[in-house]
């Protein structure tokens, strides 16, 4: 079957960047020309668009190629010894950072429709922007990602320090949003988190700090010491159970993008570093407890696989 891409807008992703756009000057003044890039003119404008505007001062990546596929071409970039995919339309007009296999999400959107239904036949919990914010005795903390999503890795370096700055004092928890959009390899880590995280919880942390610097899973259970024969049963009989309740949770709470930080049944627009989060958390409290003046970096974490890597 041939694949056809079809280009993602913000519904999916509140960190899309399909209204941004390279401009290429072409043509006399006053008319309205565009230039057809070739391959390598289709490289170097992403690579710079990329660099100046997608990425802090001190990260950059590096376009291995260009490809013309189906009109659009696909661009091979790598950041920080990581690849990623994104599209750029062959005019350098238009970038795009996801793309999307229609099969591939036909499939899936069939397989998940008993998930859709379930959420629609309960009652939301209806989280809402830039509300007045609940505040309890013990805040629930949950923070929404995709696994291989770069910026909700971003997140999850910044959030993680709050968590063990507040470790007791909140019901904090990572859970999925409710679809996949970078392949398999993100489906089959949900899962292994999933099971992780609802089955070693005391492991869990430890195996996510490892993976989020340096996107091993293997490596990352042995030196969590994940128990490997109880992951395996999990992820064989119980990782899509758990899965299905965070995607419920998700879509109830109106999640439209990775990260999403939902605080107390409010989503939050706390900055990623740590110290934003640690502040956006301990306004939740009715009483503010003595672990919140404690002092975390306030430099946001670089996208992507790697450590905090403060970008200033």
């Amino acid at each position: 079957m041939k694949k056809i891409i079809i280009i993602l807008s913000g519904l999916f992703l509140i960190l899309i960047v399909s209204t941004w756009s390279i401009t290429i000057p072409t043509g006399k003044p006053g008319k309205n020309v565009k230039k057809i890039l070739g391959p390598e003119e289709a490289r170097v404008a992403a690579e710079k668009f990329i660099n100046e505007n997608l990425l802090p001062p001190d990260i950059k990546a590096t376009v291995k190629g260009a490809i013309l596929e189906n009109n659009v071409y696909s661009i091979s970039l790598n950041v920080q010894g990581k690849d990623y995919t994104s599209y750029m339309t062959r005019d350098g007009g238009k970038f795009f950072q996801s793309g999307l296999d229609m099969a591939t999400y036909k499939e899936q959107t069939a397989a998940n429709q008993a998930v859709n239904n379930q959420a629609a036949n309960q009652a939301p919990v209806q989280p809402t922007k830039n509300t007045a914010l609940v505040k309890t005795d013990k805040p629930k903390v949950e923070l929404f990602v995709m696994t291989y999503c770069p910026y909700g890795l971003q997140a999850e370096k910044g959030i993680l320090p709050a968590f063990a700055a507040l470790d007791g004092k909140i019901d904090a928890s990572v859970k999925f949003v409710h679809y996949f959009l970078h392949g398999d390899k993100e489906e089959q880590e949900t899962y292994t988190q999933a099971c992780i995280r609802d089955q070693q919880t005391a492991k869990f942390n430890n195996y996510l700090q490892c993976f989020i610097e340096q996107g091993d899973s293997a490596a990352c259970q042995t030196k969590a010491q994940v128990n490997q024969t109880k992951l395996n049963d999990c992820v064989a009989s119980k990782s899509k159970d758990y899965y299905k309740t965070d995607s419920v949770l998700s879509q109830q709470y109106g999640v439209q993008g990775s990260p999403t930080l939902v605080i107390n049944g409010v989503q939050s627009n706390a900055g990623r570093d740590a110290a934003s989060y640690l502040a956006g958390i301990c306004a939740a409290f009715n009483q503010t407890p003595a672990e919140c003046s404690k002092q975390l970096s306030s430099a946001s974490p670089a996208p992507g696989f790697g450590t905090y890597n403060a970008s200033n």
